[in-house]
């Protein structure tokens, strides 16, 4: 039976309806948002899946007719997933994955598509409330509801959910989710803003996402299933206590040695030693692979515990490191001779090397999603290679791990990126991670800064990024029973990552924030907890910064000589035909003939040319320029004749421009021919003396010395006589009658 809930969110008409659509999945509900409408789904496997991890999957999927578009390409039908899709996924299974319980192994996969959308409300946000009421009101045990809001700032004042048109002007753009109590993922950028701001739009967020998670426990109230019973994985008791009989104390110190790979192995040794030993117990029994994963749950499980214990009790990293302290620090430029910017920054075993290239606008990448079409100039890229971990693994296709990765630097670094009309080009950055020991997406913002101030580009502030990490005891362990202590890490390592509680990266300007991302394992943090992190990062950063500042401390004033020099000018936009000519053969053979310069013509009359030699582009310039010159009366040329006429000669002013000099205007005295005058080829120093109807008159004899005594006779109209016998007013014989154009 079909039930529709309504809530008026933030000036918005938000509606709920379930049981009519989807009928057969576990849970589904269709979100109206404005006129964006989005079907969630959730479906769970009745069996646990093999494996020591939760498999939980979660899709988002744009339909081209939520647009009203054909998807283009030969099939005409929609494909892989992009990009946006590809992060947007990313943000709805951030909040929601931690809320599943500890040993959850059922398969999970969650659907969210776009079956219409208004570029003013957010179908990704729709898609998360979805996304939330579709496991809550299902019967798939989840410690739910959560919600998600954008906030923006325009003119100082925060908006939830802005419009398309407001986020244009707003100079934070904030995707914040959480359930009632905590929040549990954050992913901003900002235009350079001081954390306490940041903090307050959080806050602001925070505020909003309440209200959302109060509108779902309604609708939960009214329409949801009882939970079903899910088996849980619980590792044997007596197992976990042999095991911590037998290597126990081993475990702890091969934890605290401090080279990532050395502590690795001694790790694996002591793993394998346990798994090898249980390995050999009745191989042959049913449930002997089930115990085996049990085995690796549990000395994964010491492992964490072990390094946890360490950090919260004895303040002690496992290499050694102040929980405030980071590791050492290095930075390079100008590595790869041939690239146009390149940089390499170092934070202890995490290293990234980083190019920057330059190329035309017309290199901009396209965008076309349901709700935006344009350009982008900037593109920022991130790859993570097996070898950068001693491994071997698949490569090529970018995962989600590295679109989200390069699209957080992006978002980091395109706040300090000059406009189009600064620095008219397209860049591109691309991260090499070579190394990797935590962290490796805010050391390619570092290594990326670098090699953009070393290319030349003419960023506003220096970018530093650095990675927060937390870890907390449970309140029942704490001394009143109450407390949740925690313990802020700086520049976590990836032991600390993998057996912490949050992962929060912070970049930005000595001004301020570019770029947030936080993800956490437990039900939320605190304004506490995010003030004290951002303030540790800000330290942090400086330091860094400093670091940055010995390789380079500004953008490079010029560009490589391998990068391609550019030039900057405006036309009259009735003039671009003119410069493209017919099918595009002026332009073609302007770039033909400079040596095949890059040029981008815009509607708006700007033309950009580019070449790695200026002489090119001078020549191309300098052609166009001809083609769109417009003589004037009164300007004097040096020409050459292209053809003779018995009534005059035409002169080449400039390109493909031409005026003609009538007979007349040959000499002081009469010239009855001009072929006799001049011939083809010579060069003829001509005033411009009319315009009209788009023919140019010139005259030559103003050049010559002019007779004593000389009258001028009166202009004769087309088509009269001359009179015949006696001197005319040049003291020659009667001139030739009127232009003869």
């Amino acid at each position: 039976m079909k039930q529709v809930f309504e809530l008026e969110f933030e000036g918005r008409h938000l509606q709920v309806e379930t049981g009519e659509i989807a009928k057969q999945a576990d849970g589904a509900v269709f979100v109206r948002f404005g006129e964006t409408v989005v079907l969630s789904t959730a479906c769970c496997a009745d069996e646990p899946k093999g494996g020591d991890f939760f498999p939980l999957t979660v899709d988002y999927q744009e339909k081209q007719y939520a647009a009203g578009k054909i998807p283009q390409g030969f099939l005409r039908r929609e494909g892989q997933p992009d990009a946006h899709q590809t992060l947007s996924a990313r943000l709805i299974d951030r909040p929601i994955r931690p809320l599943f319980a500890e040993g959850f192994r059922n398969e999970v996969q969650i659907i969210n598509t776009v079956m219409s959308a208004e570029p003013d409300c957010s179908p990704e946000m729709t898609a998360m409330l979805g996304a939330s009421l579709a496991l809550c009101i299902s019967d798939i045990p989840f410690d739910g509801p959560i919600a998600g809001v954008i906030v923006g700032r325009v003119d100082g004042k925060l908006v939830i959910d802005p419009t398309a048109e407001q986020k244009e002007k707003s100079d934070i753009n904030l995707t914040v989710a959480g359930s009632e109590s905590a929040i549990m993922m954050i992913e901003a950028g900002a235009d350079q803003v001081p954390e306490e701001e940041m903090l307050d739009a959080i806050e602001f967020g925070f505020e909003a996402i309440k209200k959302l998670c109060a509108f779902e426990k309604e609708i939960i109230a009214a329409v949801g299933k009882p939970k079903r019973e899910i088996q849980l994985f619980t590792a044997d008791e007596s197992v976990k206590a042999h095991i911590q009989e037998e290597i126990g104390e081993k475990l702890v110190k091969a934890i605290s040695i401090f080279d990532k790979l050395e502590r690795q192995d001694a790790v694996a040794a002591l793993k394998k030693q346990i798994l090898d030993e249980y390995d050999a117990i009745e191989p042959e029994a049913k449930d002997h692979n089930a115990k085996m994963m049990m085995v690796a749950d549990i000395l994964e499980e010491m492992e964490a515990n072990e390094v946890r214990r360490l950090i919260i009790e004895d303040k002690i990293r496992p290499d050694g490191r102040k929980v405030d302290e980071i590791r050492p620090l290095n930075a390079q430029i100008d590595l790869l001779p041939r690239a146009h910017g390149s940089a390499m920054f170092t934070r202890g075993q995490t290293q990234v090397i980083s190019t920057t290239t330059l190329g035309p606008l017309s290199d901009a990448q396209i965008i076309d999603t349901i709700n935006a079409e344009g350009t982008k100039r900037f593109m920022h890229h991130y790859n993570f290679p097996p070898f950068s971990v001693g491994e071997i693994g698949r490569t090529g296709r970018p995962g989600r791990r590295e679109i989200g990765h390069g699209a957080l630097g992006e978002r980091a670094l395109s706040y300090v990126i000059p406009s189009e009309d600064e620095f008219p080009y397209t860049i591109r950055c691309v991260a090499e991670v070579v190394e990797s020991n935590g962290s490796s997406s805010q050391a390619s913002i570092c290594a990326s800064c670098l090699s953009l101030m070393a290319a030349g580009v003419p960023i506003k502030g220096m970018v530093s990024g650095i990675a927060m990490g937390l870890i907390t005891t449970d309140p029942s362990r704490s001394p009143d029973k109450k407390t949740n202590h925690y313990t802020i890490l700086t520049d976590i390592q990836g032991l600390e990552d993998h057996f912490g509680d949050m992962d929060f990266k912070c970049a930005g300007t000595e001004k301020g924030i570019t770029a947030l991302q936080m993800d956490i394992k437990i039900h939320g943090v605190t304004r506490e907890v995010l003030s004290e992190a951002l303030a540790q990062a800000n330290k942090a950063r400086a330091e860094i910064r400093e670091v940055m500042k010995g390789a380079i401390a500004e953008p490079r004033t010029q560009v490589s000589k391998y990068a391609p020099k550019m030039v900057t000018f405006n036309i009259d936009p009735d003039k671009i035909r003119d410069v493209i000519g017919t099918g595009g053969k002026v332009i073609n053979d302007i770039i033909a003939k400079c040596d095949n310069v890059k040029i981008d013509v815009e509607d708006s009359g700007r033309i950009t040319i580019y070449h790695s030699n200026q002489e090119s582009i001078d020549a191309a310039k300098e052609m166009i320029d001809n083609i769109v010159r417009e003589a004037k009366v009164g300007e004097i040329y040096e020409g050459e004749v292209t053809r003779v006429e018995e009534y005059g000669a035409f002169v080449n002013l400039f390109g493909t421009t031409d005026g003609l000099c009538h007979v007349s205007r040959l000499d002081w005295n009469y010239v009855e021919d001009a072929t006799k005058f001049v011939k083809l080829g010579d060069k003829l120093k001509v005033v411009v003396i009319g315009l009209e109807d788009g023919k140019i008159k010139l005259s030559h004899r103003e050049f010559l010395e002019k007779p004593e005594g000389y009258v001028e006779r009166p202009e004769r109209k087309p088509g009269n006589d001359r009179p015949k016998g006696g001197k005319d007013f040049h003291g020659g014989r009667g001139g030739r009658g009127g232009n003869r154009h």
